[in-house]
């Protein structure tokens, strides 16, 4: 599997290099060069089956020959082991028609703990036996911050610089992204500032080559 920029220029890369690189190069989002296709076979087969092993499942066309089979359910039963409920996301009935997807069983009760929890595994595994050291820039007024600095707090060969508003975050999550005292954490509130000015600070980072080229960027934010 490859996947190639939004923009056309930035060059194709597989699964592992997409991930440790966030944002193409052009600037564009990256998306698989081609789409799986999942048969109405395939489909009925993942009925029943526990949210990690659907995960597996979706997941694998998109990794190729980044990760085996067996390296890819490690980490998604590493990575989901740590939300609060057995079913991850239960599916909740509400009544006769309507059904609620809940989101916050996760370590820091944010929906982006779904997906953030298996990133810092999958940038640790990747970055293992390298000598790559990895600088995640993000901007948040909450959600994103929270849930960014526990799946990477400790991790090895990543680094976190998280920006965020002053007094413009709930305090819940203010004390969850300033009160890590792991090594690799650096929590930045912005005085004066909006979400909009923080973002708009890490979209230069990006962008400016002078700076980028002086390590190597990451993100966990979709600004393109």
């Amino acid at each position: 599997m490859r996947y190639i920029s939004t923009r056309g220029t930035a060059p194709a890369l597989d699964f592992r290099d997409v991930t440790l690189a966030g944002l193409a190069s052009d600037g564009g989002l990256y998306l698989p060069e081609s789409w799986p296709q999942f048969s109405p076979e395939q489909i009925a087969g993942l009925r029943g089956l526990s949210y990690v092993e659907t995960a597996v499942q979706v997941m694998l066309p998109f990794v190729g020959d980044s990760l085996s089979e067996a390296e890819l359910r490690g980490l998604c039963e590493e990575a989901y082991g740590r939300f609060a409920h057995a079913a991850v996301v239960p599916l909740v009935q509400l009544d006769a028609q309507n059904w609620l997807l809940e989101l916050f069983h996760g370590p820091t009760l944010a929906f982006k703990d779904v997906a953030l929890q298996l990133l810092g595994l999958l940038f640790e595994r990747f970055l293992t036996g390298t000598s790559q050291q990895l600088t995640v820039i993000g901007a948040t007024s909450g959600d994103t911050g929270s849930a960014a600095i526990d799946a990477l707090a400790g991790r090895a060969g990543v680094d976190v610089f998280m920006l965020h508003p002053k007094g413009r975050v709930s305090d819940v999550q203010r004390r969850q992204m300033t009160t890590v005292i792991a090594p690799n954490i650096y929590n930045i509130a912005l005085e004066d500032a909006s979400f909009d000015d923080a973002q708009a600070l890490v979209k230069a980072m990006f962008n400016d080559e002078a700076f980028s080229g002086r390590f190597v960027l990451s993100a966990v934010n979709s600004i393109n």
